[in-house]
């Protein structure tokens, strides 16, 4: 009987850099999307849900700088504090960093506990730099939105992964 570690390892394609880039630009676009009514406590925050993605699987390519960057668009384009992004998305970075080998070992579904509580601190960082800079606190509805980000997360990580997966030809079987 042979026993199996972990999920099933597959051969991916090298991401296309335009492809990476691109995604990042979409998530920051949708971020920044209107989300008006009472379901705006709801929307998650596309952007670190990138990052995660990015930074566990072309930690090459994205780091620290581009999580700082985009945080200061995030930043920039809302008019909130200058740097409150900027440091959240930082911190993702890290926690990204520190449980990539760790998210790449397990199936999607069980990333779900493992990216909340990054989420959750990226949210918790943002909160306090707002609260220090002399804001209201707005209420716990502030955090349903990191939960949403991770039970978001197995569709994302599908859709992001998707142009990696090799295409069988059926007429070359291997």
């Amino acid at each position: 009987m042979a026993m199996s570690i972990g999920p099933r390892q597959e051969l991916l394609l090298p991401v296309r850099p335009s492809f990476l880039w691109f995604t990042l630009l979409v998530a920051l676009v949708v971020n920044l999307l209107p989300w008006e009514g009472a379901w705006t406590w709801l929307k998650p925050d596309f952007v670190s849900l990138a990052l995660l993605f990015w930074i566990v699987r072309e930690p090459r390519l994205v780091g620290f700088g581009v999580a700082f960057g985009l945080g200061l668009a995030m930043d920039v384009a809302q008019a909130s504090l200058f740097g409150q992004h900027a440091l959240a998305y930082t911190v993702v970075a890290f926690g990204a960093t520190l449980l990539r080998r760790r998210l790449r070992m397990f199936s999607t579904d069980k990333h779900i506990l493992q990216i909340l509580p990054i989420l959750l601190t990226a949210q918790a960082v943002i909160l306090l730099v707002r609260l220090a800079g002399g804001a209201a606190f707005p209420g716990w509805t502030w955090f349903v939105s990191p939960f949403t980000g991770a039970l978001l997360w197995p569709l994302v990580w599908v859709v992001l992964i998707a142009p990696q997966r090799q295409r069988i030809d059926p007429e070359h079987p291997i």
